[in-house]
């Protein structure tokens, strides 16, 4: 049997990066992509934290995330959640629509695989064409990917191919750690070789704040035998991934009974299930903490009101009822004379619990109370001097 063949060319299995069809028609304007070697390792933390580090060296300073997967609706267009995010935080002063060129629905890549010629061209267009709009008069521009260096493939549009495509280098943000970031790092760093876009450094994210000296060391050590500066080591905030109320709600897919307005910032920093008696849950009566418990606990809910109610006494972060259980009207006329959010949810306390510990905590435009942390993070933690001179 002869054997099969091994260029690219020759082998339908192994097709051809497609040549690039456009071009940013800026080159002046200094770049910056920031990727990540998994979802949620922390890279549009890293990108608000960078926003504003950046603005206290440059007076201009543009963002754009080229393609967006989570999307909202904003004056007809759709756009990602994270640019309208930094939109809100930071005022970019450019169009919204620029932020967001491409946001990938439910059927795009079905559109795509059917069409992709026409349609590539297209795409690469418009993100062309709106990174010049962000970066127009503009010194620096941010620009934020979508995951790893090979999201996006399917539509031949990698993270590794738009940085190409857009004349950047690349920051990969990762989990801290030794062994399985360097892993991560090297094979996302192989697809960004392939196209030729340089990766300029590492951001090491999340890190047990002990262990950052031995991490610093040895994860240095590791990617500098990959060529790779480490640009920073970030310590893991326990702020960051505490949701607020709301987002549990809807979450749960629960209802308001009560305070709904004092509830829709209230962090929850702990889940207690309250299956033990009035007694026992009375230590747990303290800002941050949401209960779990039966509409038909009255002694728990009964012990909740009175704390709330003790001179300088402070509300728990909220109640959340099981089981669809209400109390009874005269509690709720009790309880809607205090500030506790109460929440009346269908499913029984094990799911609930699970669904909120499997939570994926995002930024959103209200977390006012974040915003002062990421950028003390970024400030205090990441090398900008070294980050803009391998940039």
């Amino acid at each position: 049997m002869p054997p099969p063949p091994s260029s690219p060319t020759e082998n339908p299995f192994i097709q051809p990066a497609l040549p690039l069809l456009r071009a940013p028609t800026n080159t002046a304007t200094k770049r910056l992509f920031v990727a990540a070697t998994r979802m949620n390792d922390g890279k549009t933390t890293t990108c608000l934290g960078l926003f504003a580090a950046l603005q206290s060296l440059y007076p201009r300073v543009g963002f754009i995330k080229p393609i967006g997967q989570r999307f909202v609706e904003v004056h007809g267009h759709q756009v990602d959640e994270d640019s309208v995010l930094l939109d809100t935080i930071y005022n970019v002063h450019v169009p919204i629509e620029s932020m967001s060129p491409v946001a990938v629905d439910g059927t795009f890549t079905r559109r795509f695989l059917k069409n992709p010629g026409p349609m590539l061209a297209e795409l690469e267009d418009r993100i062309c064409r709106a990174f010049d709009r962000v970066s127009w008069e503009k010194d620096f521009t941010l620009i934020e990917g979508t995951g790893h260096a090979g999201v996006g493939s399917i539509f031949e549009l990698s993270n590794a191919r738009v940085a190409k495509l857009l004349r950047a280098k690349v920051i990969l943000v990762t989990p801290g750690g030794i062994g399985r970031p360097i892993d991560e790092i090297a094979l996302n760093k192989a697809l960004f070789d392939k196209a030729g876009v340089e990766v300029a450094g590492v951001i090491l994210n999340k890190v047990d704040p002990a262990k950052i000296p031995l991490i610093t060391e040895y994860a240095g050590l590791g990617l500098q035998r990959l060529g790779v500066p480490l640009l920073g080591v970030l310590p893991v905030q326990q702020m960051l991934s505490a949701p607020n109320l709301l987002q549990v709600v809807e979450e749960i897919g629960g209802r308001w009974l009560n305070a709904r307005e004092a509830g829709l910032l209230e962090r929850v920093h702990r889940v207690i299930v309250g299956a033990m008696t009035a007694k026992g849950i009375v230590d747990y009566l303290q800002p941050g903490v949401l209960i779990i418990t039966p509409g038909d606990r009255d002694d728990i809910i009964l012990a909740a009101i009175s704390s709330s109610r003790l001179p300088g006494g402070k509300t728990i972060a909220g109640l959340i009822l099981t089981n669809d259980t209400v109390p009874s009207e005269k509690l709720l006329a009790m309880l809607a004379q205090t500030r506790i959010p109460v929440i009346a949810a269908k499913e029984e306390s094990f799911t609930i619990t699970s669904k909120i510990h499997g939570m994926t905590v995002k930024t959103q435009p209200q977390d006012s109370d974040k915003i002062p942390v990421i950028k003390r993070l970024i400030i205090e933690h990441v090398d900008l001097k070294k980050l803009l001179a391998a940039c």
